[in-house]
């Protein structure tokens, strides 16, 4: 890792994604005409909802620039397909296809985009026009607000393909990593001027709870449980080959949260319209939603930490067979040493996974209510340890290390080959 630029291909490659985020920083600061930038970062600070939306759009939102709605209609239309798959077998079968499947899977992707990305972006005009961020704009404006806004979305999502075909990593995760870095100099500094002799102690305790959870989500993201196999092999020895099937604790990644957050804030996303409303009981109706649905309350987060873990086992049955695997495994001949091929294996791979996954669940529902428990417990708020985001960076990280190795060898094999 040490002499990456050394080679002429690699070195291309990273001033290629270095430039692409560039690039994208100065989208992500090129506001709209028109609309009152201290407004709507005001909003944003109060508002948990938005401030995750603002964290996949890469900071665009906070600055309601021609990026404002980032990638999250991509990350939508993509939860879409994957969904769509397991329900669809046309679907399933084009996505074994190789690199073809994939290909008519990543067109069809961005198709639902541009019809989500222009239902986000008037949604997000409605939201912020009723709760009077944004005043009311004629329909010409209108139109030509949504349309930039789906502008936007649909351009980071092909520079995004360009880093992952030129550049090094997958250029989507890359993107979405970069807006959440980006903030972290202003909130780190923000973090530093809070600190007084008064909570100093804290300050420590924070940063021992910051080192400790990064610790953890490189342990949890990159966790297996190995399950022996073995195959049977006809020859002069007879011998058997014996190899293992990986089992990831963490298999539904970061996208429990995203589905559990859409779910949680619906309430907090309704009381705003309802309190400016002219009827005294619609009115009652969202403040009692506002009040008990606030992202610092107790029955908040408690709603959030459950609906993540179902969401995890959720999504982990739609990722993860046992039924196929151990169809798969039977048909070549292997089995799972004290286990009998078929049904009995089945049940095994089964009993595995709601444990590992219990695990990952637990853990992914604490990362996802952490900006609440350090504030409840440390006692500061001008830093929290953003618990999505710092899983997201961590797995960015990881991946992008493991493909310019991967390049690094791959160059090497093609030298020793010459």
């Amino acid at each position: 890792m040490n002499n990456i630029f050394r080679y002429p291909e690699l070195r291309k490659k990273i001033l290629f994604t270095i430039g692409i985020i560039i690039v994208f920083r100065l989208l992500a600061h090129t506001p709209l005409p028109g609309v009152d930038i201290a407004s709507v970062r005001a909003y944003l600070q109060g508002n948990a909802f938005f401030g995750l939306f603002d964290l996949f759009s890469g900071g665009g939102f906070q600055n309601f620039s021609i990026v404002t709605l980032g990638l999250g209609p991509y990350i939508n239309a993509s939860i879409i397909l994957q969904l769509l798959q397991v329900m669809i077998p046309s679907l399933e079968e084009l996505a074994k296809e190789g690199d073809y499947g994939r290909e008519k899977i990543n067109m069809y992707t961005k198709l639902i985009t541009v019809p989500m990305t222009l239902l986000q972006a008037y949604g997000i005009y409605f939201l912020l026009n009723k709760q009077h961020v944004i005043g009311n704009l004629l329909p010409f404006d209108l139109i030509i607000l949504i349309l930039t806004l789906t502008a936007g979305t649909m351009l980071l999502v092909w520079i995004g393909d360009l880093v992952t075909e030129y550049g090094v990593g997958n250029g989507i995760s890359l993107l979405i990593f970069v807006g959440i870095i980006g903030r972290f100099p202003q909130a780190a500094y923000g973090f530093l001027a809070s600190l007084t002799a008064d909570n100093a102690f804290n300050g420590i305790i924070f940063a021992a709870l910051a080192l400790a959870v990064v610790v953890g989500v490189v342990m949890v993201n990159e966790g297996t449980r190995n399950i022996v196999i073995e195959y049977g092999r006809t020859g002069v020895r007879n011998q058997k080959v014996t190899n293992f099937l990986p089992l990831k604790i963490n298999q539904a990644g970061v996208i429990p949260i995203i589905f559990a957050v859409s779910v949680v804030m619906i309430p907090s996303i309704l009381s705003g319209p309802l309190q400016t409303a002219s009827n005294a009981t619609l009115q009652h109706i969202g403040l009692f939603l506002a009040t008990n649905f606030s992202s610092k309350s107790i029955g908040y987060n408690a709603l959030y930490f459950i609906l993540v873990v179902a969401f995890t086992y959720f999504y982990t049955s739609v990722q993860f067979s046992p039924d196929k695997i151990a169809d798969d495994v039977k048909k070549r001949g292997g089995f799972i040493p004290g286990i009998r091929p078929g049904k009995s294996t089945t049940q095994y791979l089964k009993g595995i996974v709601n444990r590992i996954t219990l695990a990952g669940a637990v853990f992914l529902g604490l990362i996802a209510i952490l900006p609440f428990i350090v504030q409840s417990f440390v006692g500061i708020a001008t830093l929290t340890v953003g618990g999505t985001g710092l899983l997201i960076v961590v797995s960015v990280v990881l991946e992008t290390i493991r493909q310019i190795e991967s390049l690094m060898v791959q160059r090497n094999y093609d030298k020793f080959l010459q």
